[in-house]
């Protein structure tokens, strides 16, 4: 009697585009008994803490912790500089800058949006038409998304500067950094972003649970010009205040704290500029084995120009069903948990189960990529998936060269 190995056994890979994987150190420093919240280490511990958030952000201003996810931050940073009935504008690039938007209308502002596609970056010269026409300037923020996650497209956030400089416009130039921060570049200050969000559960490598906001002068004179804020995601008591309860209006996410801190460690040990380059090379790894797989079947990247690619997830498709066979079949047998489709077609459209997406972001190493990659081509074999060869050469001729 012959007997078939389950070869999912041991450790799973959760290859999604967050949560991404969790350091073993971080989740060491959480694993502790709950601490005094009123003194003591947690405490002290603080202003470092901001201060290296601040560092990985690339901003000397401030920033504010909330308990939530991403899109707590969302909202958090409209309710700081935009009233009900003022006008923002979303260049957007896939589901998350539809999302910011529909956060926006949801708070009560006027939303243009400039749609361009899923497969594409946004263009600067379209946003500078719209700024150009906007001789009152009605607009009062662009919310723009660094990396969206459902297509994967890198956005150059610092082009949206240049065009609001050229057209004198005085609209706050905000980003989601959600999916980018500590995985692309991504220069705060040096880009001129007024204000920034992201979450922890990605690149800063800790499991989900809180959201930050960046935000500079330019930002705080708008809050300061507000007519009222809710009194939760008021930043100024979470930047400003002199009791350790104010940062979190209430109790603080203490365990999500000491994980932080621990991640923090390790991205300032590696250095920001490192932890660019890793997830470069290995990005381009797997881009490299999509290149040698679509020269044979039918699977394509969703970016099709490099340079507009996020080094942090890929979005790709095989044909029509294959991309949800290929994760079922990997998780079944290998324990490889690779990210669904997500925002790509409708819902009802028979193409959604083509399409897949493969998270690259914090924690990650070249054996771990190889890995991957190792996984989805002994998927496809398995499944008969057309495909050309020479995958796993081409990935490993990236990483060695690096």
């Amino acid at each position: 009697m012959t007997h078939k190995p389950n070869l999912s056994h041991g450790r799973g890979y959760l290859a999604i585009p967050g949560p991404s994987v969790v350091p073993e150190a971080v989740l060491q420093a959480m694993h502790r008994p709950a601490p005094n919240i009123y003194a003591g280490e947690l405490v002290d511990m603080m202003p470092g803490l901001i201060a290296d958030l601040k560092r990985v952000a690339r901003t000397a201003h401030q920033a504010a912790i909330y308990i939530g996810n991403g899109h707590a931050a969302w909202e958090a940073a409209l309710c700081n500089v935009v009233a009900p009935g003022e006008r923002v504008l979303v260049p957007a690039t896939g589901r998350f800058g539809l999302g910011w938007a529909d956060m926006a209308t949801g708070i009560g502002a006027d939303v243009d949006i400039i749609d361009f596609g899923k497969s594409t970056p946004f263009d600067p010269a379209r946003v500078a038409e719209v700024l150009a026409a906007d001789k009152d300037h009605r607009i009062k923020a662009v919310l723009a998304v660094h990396v969206d996650t459902s297509s994967s497209v890198l956005n150059d956030v610092a082009a949206l500067r240049e065009v609001l400089d050229a057209e004198g416009h005085p609209a706050l130039l905000m980003a989601d950094c959600i999916a980018s921060l500590g995985c692309d570049r991504f220069e705060m200050d040096a880009w001129g972003v007024d204000v920034m969000v992201t979450g922890c559960q990605k690149g800063l490598m800790v499991p989900p649970g809180c959201s930050f906001v960046f935000f500079n002068a330019r930002a705080q004179a708008v809050r300061a010009a507000m007519p009222r804020v809710s009194r939760y995601w008021d930043w100024v008591p979470r930047s400003e205040g002199t009791v350790f309860s104010q940062h979190f209006a209430g109790t603080a996410p203490t365990h999500h704290l000491y994980g932080l801190r621990t991640a923090l460690d390790m991205i300032h040990g590696e250095g920001i500029e490192n932890v660019w380059a890793r997830h470069g090379v290995l990005a381009r790894a797997i881009w490299a084995a999509c290149d040698a797989w679509s020269a044979g079947g039918e699977l394509r990247l969703n970016i099709a120009n490099p340079e507009n690619r996020s080094t942090a997830v890929t979005s790709l498709r095989l044909g029509e069903g294959d991309g949800t066979r290929l994760r079922n079949w990997v998780e079944e047998h290998l324990g490889l948990t690779l990210g669904i489709g997500l925002g790509m077609t409708d819902p009802a459209d028979p193409k959604r189960d083509a399409y897949f997406r493969l998270g690259h972001m914090g924690h990650i190493s070249g054996q771990m990529i190889m890995g991957m990659l190792g996984g989805m081509e002994a998927g496809m074999g398995a499944l008969d998936i057309a495909r050309g060869r020479g995958a796993l050469d081409a990935a490993a001729e990236v990483i060695s060269g690096a």
